[in-house]
């Protein structure tokens, strides 16, 4: 009932028409270093690349005395925890709110705090999703009968502190050795010749990593070997760049035509060649983000958004419904909100799968049902999305759903947990012994009949 009066109360704060006004001041400016920066020269994108903050010394020069020592200590002490390295563009870099940055839901997604962060869930997997279990050749993930995840990059216009695939992106750091950083595009081929053997396959998403990182001859080598392969129907370029860098929309004529051509190519083949974006905070919306989606709305791309479901970013009604309707708005079609995989230095982003359903019901109903996104749990040891409702039991005491995917993995039960720090003190007592959580768990199985 608590919970139901919260999303009564949040549902109050929502302004009817606040999504259709968009940021619009030269916010760069209240940084420091960038102070004298003109509008034409933080809209180039290779000034953006070229000033990206990369390291703590890097922020330190351009922020000079805009915030703390202790903040900054805090920074580096939250570097030497998280598996993901430090990469955001000045974009994202100035719209954080450097009077609070320690609140402030873009800081959460792109900047560490040691102080923030908790201990791991017992049953964490670097591998949620046993992407790599489930994959036939290199580079290449094969689950659902008829979609494939292409993985051609390992890098990305910004590291997300929450990203799901940190055992591989972004180069090593303090917790994470990698093996890998780049592109490699003799790895392609294989790719390529796996496609053309199996033709149940209809779907490519192209992801890593991030598309925008690849240069244009390299989305159109993959996009036209890939089309060419008759039974290849949908192809997904994934990108969080229009969310974090819309300047290379704007102003990277090369890149943005290599896309067009591709999508040009697949309508002659009666194909479909669309974006998923990620926004997963209103606050990253601006004029800007408007102003590319103009051009490639303009140019008939079609754009999906998909978000993931994060704590203290995201999990409060006004802040999802907002979202939504400037998604809407802007010509980007909300498609996913994810509850947050569990893989490694998360926890503090984690929410229980009962706010993510809470949360989808309060969505529901604010906007038109097919730009109303559809929460999902992505389910631990490869099960694929499932609706956040579709469990086949759930224990809210102490935080344990089982699933089910009778198609993608019949027979097979899955387990999804909520973040300890979040369920009753009882219950937390009882993760901490082994032998209670292996009694959870048999106990969880037996009461949903497995």
């Amino acid at each position: 009932m608590a919970e139901s009066l919260d999303i009564a109360n949040e549902m109050e704060k929502i302004p009817e028409l606040q999504h259709r006004n968009f940021r619009n001041d030269e916010f760069w400016k209240q940084v420091p270093a960038w102070s004298n920066v003109s509008r034409e020269e933080f809209a180039d994108s290779k000034w953006q690349l070229k000033n990206s903050i990369r390291k703590l010394d890097q922020m330190n020069k351009v922020l000079g005395k805009r915030v703390s020592k202790e903040f900054m200590a805090d920074i580096e002490a939250g570097l030497k925890l998280t598996p993901m390295n430090i990469r955001i563009t000045p974009y994202i870099f100035a719209l954080i709110d450097w009077d609070n940055p320690a609140d402030d839901p873009l800081r959460k997604q792109f900047l560490p705090l040691g102080s923030q962060f908790i201990a791991d869930h017992p049953f964490y997997r670097e591998d949620s999703l046993s992407e790599d279990v489930d994959s036939p050749v290199e580079t290449l993930t094969h689950r659902y009968a008829d979609k494939v995840l292409f993985l051609p990059t390992t890098i990305c216009p910004v590291y997300c502190l929450y990203c799901t695939r940190s055992r591989i992106i972004g180069g090593s750091t303090d917790t994470v050795e990698k093996d890998t950083y780049g592109v490699n595009p003799k790895k392609w081929d294989a790719v390529f010749e796996y496609l053309m053997n199996h033709p149940k396959v209809e779907d490519v998403v192209i992801s890593g990593g991030d598309a925008y990182m690849l240069t244009p001859a390299q989305i159109r080598t993959i996009g036209e070997n890939l089309l060419r392969i008759p039974h290849i129907r949908r192809i997904r370029l994934a990108t969080k760049g229009i969310a974090i860098f819309p300047q290379k929309i704007l102003t990277d004529d090369a890149w943005v035509n290599a896309v067009l051509d591709i999508v040009k190519l697949g309508r002659s083949y009666g194909k479909q060649v669309v974006i998923h974006t990620h926004f997963s905070s209103p606050l990253e919306i601006t004029k800007w983000s408007q102003m590319a989606m103009d051009r490639l709305f303009q140019e008939g791309v079609y754009v999906r958004n998909q978000a993931v479901m994060q704590n203290g970013v995201n999990n409060k009604v006004n802040q999802m419904v907002l979202l939504t309707r400037q998604l809407s708005f802007i010509n980007i079609q909300p498609y996913y909100v994810y509850v947050h995989d569990m893989v490694p230095g998360c926890e503090h982003f984690r929410t229980t799968l009962r706010e993510a359903v809470e949360l989808e019901k309060a969505v529901r109903g604010t906007t038109a049902g097919f730009n109303t996104p559809t929460f999902v749990c992505d389910l631990p040891g490869g099960g694929g999305k499932r609706h956040v409702a579709s469990y086949e039991y759930y224990d809210e005491e102490n935080g344990i759903s089982l699933w089910q995917a009778p198609y993608v993995k019949p027979g097979e039960v899955f387990m999804y947990y909520d973040p300890i720090h979040k369920l009753s003190p009882e219950a937390q007592k009882r993760w901490q012994s082994a032998k209670e959580r292996e009694n959870m768990v048999i106990e969880a199985k037996r009461k949903a009949g497995f």
